[in-house]
């Protein structure tokens, strides 16, 4: 069986530092080639896979900023829709552009929602509800308007990320700095409890970080910039703690698997997936506001770091979410 999977060409897959789209694209197609299945990844000429690489876009168009991103996408999807009959399941990891051609091809389409940009695009899937196979991240995220044909959460590399049991003093925020992600709100609560926090992600909103991020930065808050896969690992599996305080409903969050997967603990704003990744008083902690996460800071150390190690690497690991995909696209095919 020949599986293309399509993923996104904002940045490399797997990316160098942010991409998260791209990391899980990534991880499917890695995590089906370990199980000997035939897979081309449709992305970046610069993008690193173990299993074939076809690609027309030579950078991500977040990297390559002279490029139209519009044009950009339609010649990397096309590319494929143009080669499909040579698969028999294409996996799009690519958002809802790709289902404009699915009613045009024979091969069956399947797509990995990540999230749901807006309700506007919601009309785009309801159109193909009957013609395609949606896959959800996490139960908290599935519209009402739409028919899914399973859950899967996203799989993670166990390897790419080291266990700890000593871990040294400090918090972590990692992600993209945001408001929906809850930069502010990570500071108040290492303030409040009297930590030091470290910061490290992608500066989405400047003026967000100019206000919210930058006048708080000093010997207790400090920020480092963007960080790859070595240094994240080193991040999060020496952190007493990571905090997640979101501010939106987040359909999965691949920095809380990775920590727990270093056997670092997560305190979340109960919202969204975070219900469904984190165990409440076992693997992290679950709150609803700055205040109560500043109050579960003295109880980090009644949290068995083995115990978030084992959760994620049963819940999460790259080997489960492979053999879930496997098992629908043979369902599909039957």
């Amino acid at each position: 069986m020949k599986i293309a999977v399509l993923a996104p060409v904002a940045w490399r897959t797997p990316p160098r530092h942010y991409g998260p789209w791209e990391q899980v694209s990534s991880n499917i197609a890695e995590g089906l080639v370990a199980e000997g299945w035939d897979v081309t990844l449709f992305a970046t000429s610069d993008s690193i896979t173990s299993g074939k690489l076809d690609a027309v876009i030579e950078k991500g168009y977040e990297e390559d900023r002279a490029q139209d991103a519009k044009v950009v996408e339609c010649l990397h999807i096309s590319n494929l829709v143009e080669k499909a009959s040579e698969f028999d399941i294409i996996h799009n990891n690519f958002d809802f552009l790709p289902l404009t051609y699915s009613k045009l091809i024979k091969t069956p389409m399947i797509t990995t929602i990540h999230g749901f940009s807006s309700s506007k695009i919601i009309p785009v899937y309801q159109k193909y509800n009957d013609s395609s196979y949606y896959v959800s991240i996490s139960n908290s995220d599935r519209s009402p308007l739409l028919d899914y044909a399973a859950t899967i959460y996203n799989g993670i590399k166990v390897n790419d990320f080291d266990y700890n049991e000593l871990p040294e003093d400090y918090l972590l925020y990692f992600g993209r700095i945001h408001h929906h992600k809850g930069t502010a709100e990570a500071i108040q609560i290492a303030k409040g409890a009297g930590k030091k926090l470290l910061i490290a992600g992608l500066i989405q909103d400047e003026g967000y970080f100019s206000h919210h991020v930058k006048p708080f930065l000093g010997d207790q808050v400090v920020y480092i910039g963007e960080a790859g896969p070595e240094k994240r690992n080193q991040l999060m599996r020496n952190a007493l703690a990571l905090l997640h305080p979101i501010n939106f409903d987040e359909p999965f969050g691949l920095s809380v698997a990775e920590a727990m997967l270093c056997g670092t603990p997560v305190i979340a704003f109960n919202r969204g997936s975070m219900p469904e990744l984190i165990v409440d008083n076992r693997t992290g902690f679950l709150v609803n506001n700055v205040g109560e996460a500043i109050d579960m800071i003295p109880l980090i150390q009644k949290i068995n770091r083995h115990d978030c190690r084992a959760w994620s690497v049963e819940q999460f690991s790259q080997e489960k979410m492979a053999r879930e995909y496997i098992a629908l696209y043979r369902s599909i095919l039957d």
